[in-house]
């Protein structure tokens, strides 16, 4: 099982369990100031009796319990805003069998100081059972006012992967004004794997050849990977929109994950704005849009563009509006051109976690001496000239290491990324 700010997964039945279900909700408890909780799951199996025994500890100790059913982890987080407290029950882009809970505190995600309240036991005296009701959304009449009307009726498909955001995102672009063919609508019967950034997304690619873009997302919808004229796009490239889009908007302050491309940094700043870099994780990056007064921002390796006003999470479903609406615009074509000329790599690397520190650390004093500039606050970052660098992460879910590498030559990427390997196996072997 793993626990970590972007909650708590692992193999349901066997690293997560039921008494891990109640034992969590009891130690949620007691950060929720409200007495409100709403709830959500995705379409996993597994998902309605993790939700049935989350709600009933929440109750227990006094918590109101407010009932979404399936939908999209966008929309919990939309609607904790208004309760003051929100349970996704989700293992996101996960294998199936795999299940989790993301515990959301004020409109989002819990941070670094909340995360011990939840995995560490906390005993609840409460005299009261709370109560539990079902509740609708307005998650998608919300959306559309930041949308807006979609001009000429653009022809979308969308690749629902078998997730919770069918019923939201088709919806959503329907009512702002696309004509919208839906794939891979239900589970039981789905093409593709649930994580879109590394499914080969063949029947969406073949699909997109004959509309104007296709989207697909993650099962529980917070995940967007953008495919054009039947080529799947890097997941930078939605942030990369989702960016120009808030530039469009007259937004200029901006935080970016420390492995997002490069381009979109220059981007940005070409057109006046600013950008400060986060530590790679959903809840990283918004805990310094929150220290910031940030605008809009995001994570380009999971595809996750984060607009704070409307919701503290990764927004897959506005962000397929947001993008739709740029569709036939100068500033559409502008940023995947400008995109274009800059090539990413991510690999990973099997390592055991138990040893993720130490080699960090030997790669740290390499990288000191052969890189003008380091970064290490997240793992380390070599910046190798102002188009090129490499990022090397520990995970925080996995035995592996990340390696993530950017140049405007490709050929070049590709011998980063091979030479930092090699580097992270030697010291590997060396810390051994």
């Amino acid at each position: 099982m793993k626990k970590t700010i972007s909650g708590v997964r692992g193999v349901f039945g066997e690293d997560l369990n039921l008494k891990d279900v109640l034992e969590f909700c009891n130690n949620f408890s007691s950060l929720i100031k409200s007495q409100k909780c709403v709830i959500g799951k995705d379409t996993r199996p597994s998902g309605d009796m993790i939700k049935n025994v989350a709600s009933a500890e929440l109750m227990k100790n006094g918590i109101d319990v407010f009932n979404l059913g399936t939908v999209p982890t966008p929309v919990v987080f939309r609607e904790a805003r208004k309760y003051g407290a929100g349970l996704v029950i989700s293992s996101s882009h996960n294998p199936i069998e795999w299940n989790g809970m993301k515990f959301i505190i004020e409109g989002r995600g819990i941070n670094e100081q909340e995360l011990p309240r939840i995995v560490e036991h906390q005993e609840n005296i409460k005299s009261k059972i709370g109560s539990e009701s079902n509740i609708t959304s307005t998650y998608i009449e919300d959306a559309k006012k930041i949308i807006g009307d979609i001009q000429n009726n653009p022809d979308i498909v969308v690749d629902i992967g078998g997730g919770s955001a069918k019923g939201f995102a088709p919806e959503l672009l329907r009512e702002s004004g696309c004509n919208v063919e839906v794939l891979n609508e239900e589970l039981s019967q789905c093409s593709r794997g649930p994580d879109p950034t590394s499914d080969e997304l063949s029947e969406l690619r073949a699909a997109s050849i004959k509309k104007e873009i296709g989207f697909a997302f993650d099962l529980d919808g917070d995940r967007l990977v953008v495919v054009r004229k039947g080529e799947k796009q890097t997941p930078d490239v939605t942030l990369g929109l989702g960016v120009a889009k808030s530039l469009e908007l007259g937004y200029k302050k901006f935080v970016l994950s420390a492995d997002t491309s490069i381009s979109i940094e220059k981007y940005i700043k070409e057109k006046g704005g600013t950008i400060k870099r986060s530590k790679v994780g959903e809840a990283n990056v918004i805990e310094l849009m929150l220290q910031t007064n940030a605008q809009a921002g995001g994570e380009g390796s999971s595809g996750g563009f984060i607009l704070p006003e409307f919701n503290y999470c990764r927004e897959g479903i506005l962000s397929s509006g947001l993008i739709a609406s740029m569709l036939g615009t100068s500033k559409f074509d502008e940023i995947l051109n400008y995109m274009k000329s800059f090539f990413q790599i991510r690999e990973k690397t099997k390592i055991n976690s138990n040893f993720h520190d130490k080699v960090i650390e030997e790669i740290k004093n390499k990288f000191s001496k052969e890189y003008s500039e380091i970064d290490s606050q997240d793992g380390i970052k070599g910046i190798i000239d102002d188009d090129s660098w490499v990022l090397i992460r520990k995970s925080n879910t996995e035995d592996i290491i990340r390696v993530s590498a950017e140049s405007n030559d490709i050929e070049k990427c590709k011998k980063i990324t091979k030479d930092t390997l090699e580097v992270v196996k030697q010291s590997y072997d060396k810390v051994r």
